[in-house]
């Protein structure tokens, strides 16, 4: 029976029921608010510790990572300009390659003359007067008085030329004359160009019934332009009094101010037929 009381028996039975006891209370949930309460503040100075250490990493990593992000940032918009550059120049070699195909379209509907395709290159900065530069010349085959087309109509003619360039003059420059034949009045006249670039119509028979919309074509008269090229519409017509012909104005097939690329007629033989004139 002393044996049984043994001190050291005794603590160690104690420990063991007391560490069963709590393993039992734990298990069943007794010692969760317990454990919870005593939790609580170590797990509130590990998360203020955590903060602060955040800060303290973001403060001394921040510069360097906003050095980063605009050096990014500079690289991106620097490739998204290159893209868009790109973009831009794929619509315009597009918007070019139409246009040529419209002209070879109507290059070969009309087999009668030979062409040469050429580009704007320039315009003439001079508001009274109306030029355009192209960029082929006499190196092409270029000459001085070659009539000059869209698909959509009459342009004008070269007026000089150079080696590489030339110069053409539009109908609607000031001293541009055109022969012209209305369509349905079947009727002759001209065209004159102005300082304004407004094209009139003149040399029209009193007795000619011209109305508005009438097509204009060219007539081959006088030697400079082939004849049956379209040149515009008669947008308003006048007669006055006492006067011998009767006068309009006339919209042109082209538009002159959007014009990019030609189309040089090169086998056409001008006439020069002034000599003759009395």
């Amino acid at each position: 029976m002393q044996k049984l009381l043994n001190p050291k028996i005794l603590r160690n039975l104690i420990i063991s029921i007391v560490v069963v006891g709590l393993l039992l209370l734990a298990v069943s949930g007794y010692l969760t608010p317990i454990f919870s309460f005593s939790l609580t503040p170590l797990i509130s100075t590990q998360s203020w510790l955590a903060q602060r250490y955040s800060a303290f990493s973001d403060f001394f990593n921040s510069p360097r990572d906003m050095a980063e992000l605009r050096l990014r940032n500079a690289q991106l918009e620097n490739e998204v300009a290159q893209l868009q550059s790109q973009v831009v120049m794929l619509q315009e070699n597009l918007s070019q390659s139409l246009i040529l195909e419209t002209l070879f379209d109507f290059a070969r509907t009309n087999p009668q003359y030979e062409y040469l395709a050429a580009t704007v290159i320039g315009r003439e900065i001079n508001p009274f007067q109306q030029y355009i530069i192209i960029d082929k010349g006499t190196n092409h085959g270029i000459l001085h008085g070659m009539p000059v087309v869209t698909q959509k109509g009459l342009v004008g003619r070269v007026d000089r030329v150079i080696a590489t360039a030339a110069r053409i003059q539009l109908i609607s420059d000031a001293n541009s004359v055109v022969n012209v034949r209305l369509q349905n009045a079947k009727v002759e006249a001209q065209i004159d160009g102005s300082l304004t670039g407004e094209i009139t119509l003149e040399m029209v028979p009193r007795e000619a019934d011209v109305q508005v919309g009438e097509v204009l074509l060219t007539s081959g008269l006088g030697g400079t332009y082939p004849p049956n090229i379209f040149v515009g519409q008669v947008l308003t017509m006048q007669s006055r009094e006492n006067a011998m012909f009767q006068t309009g104005s006339v919209q042109p097939m082209v538009d002159f101010a959007t014009l990019s690329a030609v189309l040089v007629v090169t086998n056409f033989n001008q006439v020069d037929i002034n000599p003759l004139l009395p």
